[in-house]
This record gives structure tokens, sequence and C-alpha cells, in this order.
């Protein structure tokens, strides 16, 4: 049996039961970053020359194979000997014995132009076997991954675990200490009322297989629980919480419900009545707040030259209205509906921002102020 003269880079070797090491049968090779499949007897990978290969390539070589099919994948005319140097960071024969071994083991049509440079037979499909991601992407999934972890309890969570888990054991491969270094990244999910949303999966089944659902929800403002058919519409993650905007059929209107308070939801065999996405922006987005509703105000705020080194910096609203002052003061204008929201919001800069307009919300926020300042009186 020959060997091939070039080393395959191997990761975790699983036979089709799952044992890692399996001898003498077909294997999906899980390689630092990609996927392969081939035979396996225990140490050798069978390449797609027919020959075998041995485990043994430099880890970072993944990346820079990546970085030459995306090169040659993006650029209509040859890249030159020295561009793919300059790219690689490397010599001019480690990119020959790259580009050797993309044709040979990988099966890459690559065509050198003498005096012109390397690119990709356009006549010949290709892409690299499996998935795959460089080092920097895998640490940006994972960096992602931590950051939507926990979102739905029992549910997200698994997928999402698993798909982290096979992240870092390629990411290991490729980098240990990128990997150990992953727990300097810290998010924090303060605001969010609920850990646990176990009617997550009905609802994105619902949303995704568009059916209606039936739910118990109960209504924080009322205190008090209700029944509705809804058809569900967009799951929106707004201030680390999710909401369901809805049409509810028993209402006639779009409403919006915390999915955290919904206490029971059954999905039914009746299609989803689908809202035109404009429709649903025009009476759910276009104004301050998760519950704003339709504008009918514009609130005027000025900001002292202090807050406004953080106001400026500050998205309140997509269509907000910006004008910075002279004197380092700062003035934002902002359409809002109903405004319970956006009184809570201004209030957390206390004597930093005053309403200038309309004469109601001013009121309504001096009211507010008056009413804590007497908690201390």
């Amino acid at each position: 049996m020959r060997n091939c003269d070039r080393e395959l880079q191997c990761g975790i070797v699983k036979g089709e039961e799952g044992a890692e090491g399996k001898k003498n049968g077909h294997v999906t090779l899980h390689m630092a970053n990609c996927c392969y499949n081939g035979d396996f007897d225990g140490e050798r990978v069978r390449c797609s020359n027919g020959l075998w290969s041995h485990r043994g390539w430099e880890m970072d070589k993944f990346d820079r194979i990546y970085a030459l099919h995306r090169m040659f994948t993006a650029r209509r005319y040859p890249v030159s000997l020295q561009a793919m140097c300059d790219e690689l960071e490397c010599s001019a024969s480690s990119v020959k014995r790259l580009l050797g071994e993309m044709k040979d083991i990988l099966g890459a049509p690559i065509r050198s132009q003498r005096g012109v440079g390397y690119n990709y037979d356009r006549d010949v499909a290709f892409e690299l076997p499996g998935v795959w991601f460089n080092t920097q992407e895998m640490l940006a999934l994972l960096v992602m991954q931590r950051a939507v972890a926990g979102i739905g309890d029992g549910f997200l969570n698994e997928e999402l675990g698993k798909f982290q888990h096979r992240l870092e054991k390629s990411l290991g491969r490729v980098s240990s200490s990128a990997l150990k270094e992953l727990a300097r990244i810290r998010i924090p999910d303060f605001g969010r009322r609920s850990k646990e949303l176990p009617l997550f999966p009905e609802l994105t089944g619902a949303l995704f297989e568009r059916k209606r659902l039936r739910v118990v929800y109960n209504s924080r403002s009322q205190n008090e629980s209700c029944e509705r058919e809804i058809s569900p519409q967009r799951l929106v993650y707004y201030k680390n919480n999710w909401y369901l905007d809805l049409w509810c059929h028993e209402r006639q209107a779009l409403r919006i419900f915390a999915v955290e308070r919904m206490v029971s939801a059954t999905v039914l065999t009746e299609a989803a009545l689908d809202i035109d996405a404009e429709e649903l922006d025009r009476k759910l987005t276009r104004s301050y707040g998760i519950f704003g509703g339709e504008p009918d105000a514009q609130a005027h705020l000025r900001f002292t030259a202090r807050a406004a080194r953080w106001a400026a910096e500050e998205e309140w609203f997509p269509d907000q209205e910006v004008k910075p002052l002279a004197d380092g003061r700062y003035e934002i204008l902002i359409p809002y509906g109903n405004p319970t929201e956006l009184i809570m919001d201004i209030c957390r800069y206390g004597p930093e921002v005053e309403v200038l307009a309309p004469a109601s919300l001013r009121q309504a926020v001096a009211d507010h102020l008056r009413k804590a300042a007497n908690q201390y009186a």
C-alpha cells in the first residue's frame, strides 16, 4: 500500500458508529476546521488521489488554504505568486507546496499561467469539503454563541451547546491559547426578566411553519390572564427580553406579547394570517419603545454638555433627529406614541436632561421625578 507524499492534517477521526479511531471503515474526518470523507485504517486516511496519508499537517495550513480559496473565488483574474506570499506571510516555496496540496489532496482546479499567476478553472465547480472557518471566524462564532446563550431554556441552549462544543474542539486544535483566552469574554445579561422560556420551541415552530397558536397570556399591566388565538408574525429581541409580534384573532388587531408572560402555547393546524412587513413596521416600530404604537407626538430633549458625551453616541431611535449645540449641549427629537418607556428612559439621566416639548411629556416627567423625590423627603 503506497503512502501519499503529502500529509493530511487530521483532527478527530470517527467511524460510522461514532467511535474514534475506527479501523478499516469509511469515516468522516473532522479536521481542524473542515470535514473530509474517506477511508481510514486506524492511522491513515485515503486521500482523493487514492494514496494514503498520515496525520501531520501543521494547523495553520488550513487558514492559509482557506485564504487561498477565498482569493481564487473572489478574483476574476489570476493571483500573482507575490500577492499570495504577501497575503499568507510565507515564502514562495511554501505557497507552491500549498497549491500542490490543494490540487492533489482536495482536488482544487488550480491553473498556472506563466508570468501571470494562479486561478481556478471557472469551468470546473469546486468548493472546499465541509464547512471551513479560519481561526478568527471560529473565535467570532464562539463569541456570538456566548452572546445568545441562554435565550431559550432547554431549547437553544442544547443546540447551541453542541455547536459550541464542536467549535471549541476545532479551535483547540488550531490554537489552544486562543481557546483559553475565551474566558476573557464576559457578556452579562442584566435586565433580562426571565432566564427560562419553556414555550420557545412552540413559538419558533409555529412562527417558521406559519401556524396559528392558542396561548394563555398573563398581562402585567392588567394582572390577569386571558386566552387568545393568535397568528405569530415576528420574534423580537429587545433590551435583553423576547417579545412576539402577533395578530390577535379575537381583537382583530396587532398586539405584542412578552414571551416570558405566556403561560401556555398550543400549535394549531390552521394556517397563520400573514401581515405585510411594511404594515408591521408602520404599526409597531414607528415610535419609541417596544409598546410605542403609531407616533402621535415628538419629544424634544436637551442634554447638558456633560451628558451629551454619552447621549450623542446612543441611538435612542432609528429615525431620531439630532442637533449638537455650540456650547456642548445636545438636542434630540424622537417620535413617540405611548410615553411610558420614554419617560423611564428620560429619567435615567435625571438632572442632565430637560424635556423642552411637548408640554404634556414635560409635565409627565416632572411628576415622575417629583414622586421619586418625595420618597426621600
